[in-house]
């Protein structure tokens, strides 16, 4: 009896032994995922051994709520916004993190004190500030570029089709901006009917010019098709296909909303000591630095600023290209995950209504 529970508890130790040895991280492909495999999965997988496998959705929080609702978590780590992981943490579907775990600056500082306010929450903690931005074809409009979020909306002055996310989020707020509406009043705008009439009633003027996008890498792609001549789309995909892929496509930061991408943990993931530790490694400060060699996505640790320097070619600076720039941040739309987590389900019956023409 005594040999068969050593040996059972043997057998344990190395089934996982077995299975810590990897995790898998859910996040959202394209020149995004190429950043987090440089910055953290190749050094952590070279320091740990534990193999890194990464799966790329349009939006992580999909996948996450069906294994979730299904009973059946395969993910360990996934990539997630602010409004869905404070959702599934007070749903009780992920793992509480204590910050008091998580790795100091290295000059001492608790993490508590060095990541950016509002980059930690109960059950996740950030890695990047990101910005949706408006692009377009330089090609389309020389001589008189486009320069503002009102620009957007002018078809006569700057024609040509649009792309927009078949969302409310991003594309009712840009509605206001272009307006004239100032970015701190955006919420208390979207809470009152008029001001949600008055969105509508801006996207209305060209509504009949709009492509709609649904992932990532569409509004890149729709640009460099010709399909659109400016779209909106994420700041850091428009930073690769410019800098990293010679396209001759320009942003403009006007109005641009900016939100924060973070690491969660679902209960029942299948490797949950390694998962852990996955997320400690990743969001330290020199990791979070170094991701931005691949991407132009701001680091949520203050000390990352610092050690921010120039992208993978060796000779284009980074800090221009950030979201957090100074100069961007004058009218910039900050997410507000309380918002959207009160007026999220109103709204999007209410845009889906509007795309469907009644």
């Amino acid at each position: 009896m005594k040999t068969t529970l050593i040996l059972s508890t043997a057998l344990a130790g190395m089934a996982f032994a077995a299975t810590a040895q990897e995790v898998n991280v859910v996040s959202w492909g394209g020149a995004y995922e190429v950043s987090q495999v440089e910055a953290y999965n190749k050094p952590f997988a070279e320091q740990t051994g534990i193999k890194v496998n990464m799966i790329a959705a349009d939006n992580p929080a999909t996948p996450l709520k069906a294994q979730v609702e299904a009973g059946n978590i395969t993910g360990d780590v996934f990539d997630i916004e602010v409004s869905d992981a404070i959702r599934l943490c007070d749903e009780g579907a992920l793992v509480e993190i204590d910050p008091a775990d998580l790795p100091p600056a290295p000059d001492g500082t608790p993490a508590a004190e060095d990541f950016i306010d509002g980059a930690l929450q109960d059950c996740a903690v950030a890695n990047i500030f990101w910005g949706t931005v408006i692009a377009y074809d330089t090609t389309k409009f020389e001589g008189n570029a486009p320069a503002t979020a009102a620009d957007f909306f002018d078809l006569e002055a700057f024609p040509g089709k649009r792309g927009l996310p078949k969302t409310p989020k991003r594309t009712l707020y840009l509605a206001l901006i272009a307006d004239g509406a100032a970015a701190d009043e955006i919420y208390d705008l979207l809470g009152s009917e008029e001001g949600v009439e008055r969105a509508f009633a801006k996207l209305d003027t060209i509504k009949n010019d709009v492509v709609w996008w649904e992932a990532g890498a569409q509004p890149v792609q729709l640009l460099a098709d010709g399909e659109v001549t400016m779209a909106t789309g994420y700041n850091g995909r428009f930073f690769d296909a410019m800098v990293g892929e010679g396209k001759p496509f320009a942003i403009i930061w006007d109005g641009q909303y900016m939100d924060l991408d973070m690491f969660a943990i679902p209960k029942d993931s299948p490797n949950p000591e390694a998962a852990m530790e996955y997320l400690k490694f990743a969001t330290d400060t020199q990791r979070l630095a170094d991701q931005a060699k691949y991407i132009a996505y701001g680091p949520a640790r203050k000390s990352s600023a610092a050690l921010v320097g120039l992208y993978q070619d060796g000779k284009t600076e980074m800090g221009p290209h950030m979201p957090t720039n100074p100069e961007y941040m004058t009218t910039a739309v900050m997410d507000d995950p309380e918002f959207w987590a009160d007026h999220d389900a109103e709204l999007t019956e209410r845009f889906n209504s509007w795309l469907a023409g009644s």
